[in-house]
């Protein structure tokens, strides 16, 4: 059975979730974006779950289109679920990369027993994906991946112009 799909326009921060995704950089350290909001509001403690990821199995960095979960720190959510988007490019298609963020993301939702997921728009940011497209991407990807126990998918988009795109591909 597929989740439930809601669109939220706001603070993916702010979301009371089992599990919030984070738009990552794949050394996992913090950045720009959804990555530094995440890091800020939720505290040290998930940049020193992030640098003990770093010192054991993800010593390069965390792959594009995989996913691994932290604590949430300070955040309303449970646990942190960061993932890789790819950067978009012109010349090669990468929509396969992306996809698999949405599908990794829930499978290490539904690991730590997730009933409730809010993602960002992954990689239309900073990355240059287009925004129409990368919504489709990511409604597709969720309606397509019945992870059992995820009940609801939360799309958590920053302001109108991307809550009216990601509006579109939901009806």
């Amino acid at each position: 059975m597929s989740p439930r799909l809601v669109l939220v326009q706001g603070d993916i921060t702010e979301q009371d979730v089992d599990a919030v995704v984070n738009a990552a950089n794949s050394s996992l350290l913090g950045g720009g974006g959804v990555d530094g909001a995440i890091h800020r509001r939720g505290g040290p403690e998930i940049l020193a779950a992030c640098r003990a990821l770093r010192a054991s199995h993800y010593g390069k960095g965390l792959r594009t289109g995989h996913a691994v979960a932290t604590t949430a720190g300070r955040l309303p959510a449970r646990h942190v679920i960061h993932t890789v988007g790819p950067r978009w490019s012109a010349s090669e298609d990468r929509s396969e990369l992306l996809a698999s963020c949405y599908r990794e993301s829930l499978k290490a939702a539904a690991a730590l027993g997730a009933r409730t997921v809010a993602f960002p728009a992954i990689s239309t940011g900073i990355y240059g994906w287009p925004l129409d497209d990368g919504a489709r991407i990511a409604v597709e990807t969720v309606r397509a991946s019945a992870v059992p126990g995820i009940e609801e998918v939360r799309f958590v988009v920053f302001d109108a112009r991307a809550h009216e795109v990601f509006a579109r591909h939901l009806t």
